[in-house]
């Protein structure tokens, strides 16, 4: 018998190496290393998505109609540009418990309902307890064929023989080939496993979705390149304790990039919250210090939340930064262009910024909202009530234009605000049933609003 011969591949990135190392020099990640064995060749089928081998000109390719299935779920098909296209593949991440498999789960339903079939496979549960969650759901379409399998050989077969229009994997992580010498979960398995289902819903036009685990950090578990292979990656975001769940496309070759679905989790699963402006709103309290409102874009659609500052005097020699829901080191650059242009000395307090209903502002808009919050605790005044806010700030305390102002105010008029203080670039015409207020610099919208 020969000697087994084993590698170890990072499972962070997919780099080998003929010995355990501590940290990985490829990625820099620590303890990542696994060992693998290869003393069987990798045999794997080809992976070609084309039979159609022969190159031709760009002008002779011929583009068909594009074919979607509807959810029925308007959060979703806007998530992913309108729709289920026929042959993607998609990927949803997520933190365990989050709501993935209650999500594909309904979405198995709903196209189930309209006449397409699904194969959902299940490589975490038994039919049983898949069973007890439908039931749960109230789901029971017939056109949703579950198996629980691992092998992904087996499931190959299982799509040969049914020729579903949806195949549901959950998750991509516990599925394994068993020419792999390597144990599911693996970098080896997850390629292996994700490549093959690519044929399947290329050649076949079988609409695949994936699950996939995270990591501590968040991101995907497995090889990078395994987002590089899919069409769209949806990351299920939210605190399992808080009922609210965001669906985030951040890659979508069929739609727009960086949309947003807006869920909320029940007894019988996800409820679609259409207008999300509200909902953040619903509990905001009256005359508080330190409490704006802020009109952010996700994706291209508006949404108007809450941002709370709260600054109090420091017991400790190096005061303490906290931000949720905002990158700190913006929250940093706000209170110096304060303490440096305007004079407010606010550099020896505690500040903490939240923003309420945990969502995750990232654009430049959200400068001149973070400024008020910060002024309104740090004078302890209340902003007239009606007034929502957005324009981005420069290190000069300048006032810069955004973009998508037409949307923002449309919100806000929605929702019964009065006054918007928006950049002066910004101001092309006046809207009827609101009052624009425009600054240059953040010191005239202080002299406003204090």
């Amino acid at each position: 018998m020969g000697k087994i011969k084993t590698r170890y591949v990072c499972q962070e990135c997919g780099a080998e190496s003929n010995k355990w190392l501590g940290k990985c020099p490829t990625c820099g990640e620590w303890n990542t290393f696994v060992e693998e064995f290869i003393d069987k060749p990798v045999v794997t089928k080809s992976v070609g998505i084309s039979n159609n081998k022969k190159p031709v000109p760009l002008s002779q390719v011929v583009i068909d109609d594009e074919v979607r299935y509807k959810t029925h779920m308007k959060e979703l098909d806007n998530v992913l540009g309108g729709g289920i296209v026929k042959g993607s593949l998609v990927l949803v991440g997520g933190d365990p418990g989050i709501g993935k498999s209650t999500l594909l789960l309904q979405v198995a339903n709903t196209v189930g309902m309209s006449g397409q079939k699904v194969l959902y496979v299940s490589g975490e549960e038994s039919l049983k307890q898949t069973k007890l969650r439908a039931d749960r759901l109230s789901i029971k379409c017939d056109q949703i064929y579950m198996v629980s399998e691992n092998n992904l050989d087996y499931i190959v077969k299982y799509v040969e023989e049914l020729s579903p229009d949806i195949l549901i994997v959950d998750s991509i992580q516990t599925v394994y080939n068993p020419a792999v010498q390597s144990s599911p979960g693996s970098v080896s398995q997850v390629r292996e496993a994700t490549a093959t289902l690519m044929k399947i819903s290329k050649v076949d036009a079988v609409a695949t979705f994936i699950v996939g685990h995270v990591t501590k950090s968040g991101s995907i578990a497995g090889p990078k390149v395994l987002e590089h292979m899919v069409d769209t990656v949806l990351y299920f975001e939210g605190d399992k304790n808080h009922t609210f769940r965001i669906l985030r496309g951040v890659k979508n070759r069929f739609g727009s990039t960086n949309e947003i679905g807006i869920f909320e989790m029940t007894f019988k699963g996800l409820k679609e919250v259409l207008n999300p402006s509200e909902i953040f709103l619903s509990n905001r309290p009256e005359s508080a210090p330190g409490s704006v409102v802020v009109a952010g874009m996700e994706g291209t659609r508006p949404v108007l939340v809450e941002i709370q500052a709260l600054i109090s005097n420091s017991s400790f020699g190096t005061p303490r930064r906290m931000a949720v829901g905002v990158d700190h080191n913006k929250m940093v650059m706000m209170m110096a262009i304060l303490e440096k242009r305007l004079g407010i000395q606010i550099g020896g307090c505690d500040a903490y910024l939240n923003v309420v209903g945990g969502m995750q502002l990232s654009e430049p808009a959200t400068d001149l909202a973070i400024v008020a919050a910060v002024i309104s605790s740090f004078k302890d005044k209340v902003l007239e009530e009606g007034v929502v806010i957005f324009g981005e700030v420069g290190l000069t305390g300048e006032v810069r234009s955004v973009s998508h102002v037409e949307q923002r105010i449309h919100e806000a008029i929605k929702l019964g605000f009065k006054k918007c203080i928006l950049p002066k670039g910004n101001l092309e015409q006046t809207v009827s049933g609101i009052e624009l207020i425009t600054v240059e610099n953040v010191e005239e919208m202080l002299n406003y609003l204090f």
